[in-house]
């Protein structure tokens, strides 16, 4: 006989199984370094993110960047490069993240172009599992962590 917790998946919510944290499935541990990155240093780390691609395309290029599209990709190269390169960003690296696979490695170019893509869709980051892994992570096999 299958077992309904079997054939569940995230979208039905939480199970009525003991009290997990985010990362607890992934081995990862509740705080500190190694544990998943909440929501507030996320948005944190974006805002930084898009405030600085949004002040290098004013600089740049203020007469193409109208409707954005120079910030947004701008937001897409900084991600690409330096997430592939480093596993952060700028705002990353601020607010103590980092994106890894789920084996604690840095994520590498190949994950971080299917990652930022996503990422500039906006949709898979805001849609995310109990382990506040979003759409894009998922795609990528990554996860965002704490450094420090």
């Amino acid at each position: 006989m299958i077992d309904r917790r079997d054939v569940g998946s995230w979208l039905e919510g939480p199970g009525t199984g003991p009290r997990q944290y985010p990362g607890q499935r992934l081995g990862r541990p509740a705080a500190g370094p190694g544990s998943v990155g909440r929501l507030g240093r996320r948005l944190v780390a974006l805002a930084l993110d898009w405030y600085l691609c949004w002040a290098l395309a004013a600089w740049l290029a203020p007469q193409w960047n109208r409707h954005g599209l120079v910030t947004l990709a701008l937001l897409l190269l900084l991600n690409v490069l330096l997430v592939g390169a480093t596993g952060h960003t700028p705002g990353h690296w601020v607010t103590g993240l980092q994106v890894q696979t789920l084996d604690g490695r840095p994520a590498g170019f190949a994950r971080a172009v299917v990652r930022s893509l996503l990422l500039c869709l906006l949709i898979p980051p805001v849609v995310f599992d109990p382990d506040q892994r979003g759409l894009h992570d998922r795609a990528a096999d990554t996860i965002l962590v704490r450094t420090r």
